[in-house]
């Protein structure tokens, strides 16, 4: 039987250290972000891994954007599954609208007045979402019609990704690095509708089905395949289900604040995954009960210095 080891904190002390430190301890919270980090860092660090990254709730709009840019950038995420509200703040972040700082206490009635919108504490500009209507009704346009009348969510959104001069954005780097970015849910966001109203008068014909043949694709070339999941929803079941055909994923890290008391998948534990053939029963999956915009910080900036430590060993 292991001892709980006491964290030591020391001036200057790296991510990857602190995290260290927590890990050593073994128990609670502390306990499960080592051994998320140590499971990320495997992830990283071995090119045989197939890296699923799924992505729900506010994360672009929370200041992500960058963290999600540079892993897809640097070849540590290989497919992304996310909802269609992310990549749209993605967008209207790349047509130079920006989030603001507000507040959970708002008066939400005096926010509509001045045509403001709250996610949280987070506050956007309506006008943001009607320069993206127009913006996407024009890069929609030009994507050749024979190829609008039978194309997929991921295919679509490469197109757009490479229309997006913004460096910065998701899209435009998953394009660049010919990563399928998957929406299974498109409809369901402010550009799905938009989408919808472009095909009243356009030719338009997304096909969801070549949405699940893209990431099958990517399940199937896996040598090994890890996940990180991000919240919940549809982005996660749809990436742990597409790996029931190779019996499950290999590691697998969830951060979320959800129970598992209430039945949803959101607050579903990888345990439970374990008896759907979504993870293999090998003892590599984890759950960080945290919010996401906590802990994936403390995860990524300290998987990525072991991989630094590593290569300058």
């Amino acid at each position: 039987m292991r001892y709980v080891k006491h964290m030591r904190l020391l001036k200057g002390m790296s991510v990857s250290q602190l995290v260290r430190e927590m890990d050593a301890t073994g128990v609670l919270g502390a306990g499960k972000v080592g051994e998320a980090c140590e499971l990320v860092t495997e992830m990283f660090g071995d090119p045989d891994y197939t890296v699923f990254l799924t992505l729900s709730g506010a994360m672009v709009p929370a200041g992500f954007r960058y963290v999600i840019h540079d892993l897809i950038e640097n070849g540590h995420v290989n497919v992304l599954v996310t909802t269609g509200a992310n990549m749209v703040h993605d967008m209207v972040e790349a047509l130079g609208h920006r989030h603001m700082i507000g507040s959970f206490q708002a008066e939400d009635r005096q926010l509509k007045a001045k045509n403001i919108g709250r996610i949280g504490d987070i506050y956007i500009e309506q006008k943001a979402f009607q320069s993206l209507e127009k913006w996407l009704y024009q890069t929609v346009e030009a994507i050749p019609e024979e190829k609008r009348r039978h194309i997929s969510g991921a295919e679509l959104l490469c197109e757009i990704g490479k229309k997006i001069k913004d460096e910065e954005s998701i899209l435009a780097v998953a394009s660049h690095k010919n990563v399928p970015v998957i929406c299974p849910a498109l409809v369901d966001s402010i550009a799905g509708f938009q989408l919808w109203m472009f095909g009243q008068d356009k030719t338009l014909r997304i096909d969801p089905l070549l949405d699940v043949k893209a990431l099958m694709d990517k399940v199937y070339e896996a040598k090994k395949a890890g996940i990180i999941i991000l919240g919940g929803g549809v982005p996660k079941h749809f990436a742990l289900f597409a790996n029931t055909f190779r019996e499950g994923v290999d590691a697998a890290v969830q951060i979320t604040m959800d129970r598992p008391e209430p039945g949803g998948l959101s607050g579903a534990s990888l345990e439970e995954a374990i008896s759907w053939g979504k993870v293999k029963p090998k003892d590599r999956a984890v759950t960080v009960v945290c919010d996401v915009t906590i802990a994936f910080p403390l995860i990524v900036a300290a998987a990525l210095g072991n991989l630094g430590k590593e290569r300058s060993a």
